[in-house]
């Protein structure tokens, strides 16, 4: 489970091992989780967080999708 970012007390990473889903990253803040696909940026799913984190989430995602990517692409190989 590579971290790609940390933000405040939120982790942003990816599974190793997740098959062949398109192209997302998961958030984690103890045991709130979060999953946003990359595109394009919209939640995936959510546990735990409450509207107005997952709203500060997505605005992140969005701000680091690039990077996201190219991470994901250097990570999986594709």
């Amino acid at each position: 489970m590579p971290t790609i970012l940390l933000a405040g007390n939120c982790r942003f990473f990816f599974y190793s091992l997740e098959g062949n889903e398109p192209p997302h990253v998961h958030v984690e803040r103890g045991d709130d989780v979060a999953k946003y696909w990359l595109s394009p940026v919209e939640l995936a799913e959510s546990h735990g967080f409450r509207s107005h984190e997952l709203n500060r989430l997505r605005m992140l995602v969005i701000e680091n999708r690039s990077s996201f990517l190219e991470a994901g692409h250097a990570h999986f190989g594709d």
